[in-house]
């Protein structure tokens, strides 16, 4: 498992995407460009602390996913 973690950011505003004040993150490029397909994906700046972000498969829209994915399972 990585140790990068890698968000979401807005398309005009260019913020990173929060969910109640946490920055959505996820450990793996290609799975986070996999599941929000045309989404800018960025690597997620050191300066912010773990525990200001949110795990993607923490994200309550995200629940029903398996992990780790298998792209298998999307067609």
């Amino acid at each position: 498992m990585s140790s990068q973690r890698w968000a979401l950011q807005g398309e005009v505003s260019r913020d990173l995407l929060t969910w109640n004040g946490r920055v959505i993150v996820h450990n793996s490029r290609a799975e986070l460009e996999f599941l929000t397909a045309g989404a800018r994906v960025i690597e997620c700046p050191r300066s912010i602390p773990p525990e200001q972000t949110l795990p993607l498969r923490a994200h309550p829209q995200f629940a029903h996913h398996t992990w780790p994915l298998r792209r298998e399972d999307y067609r």
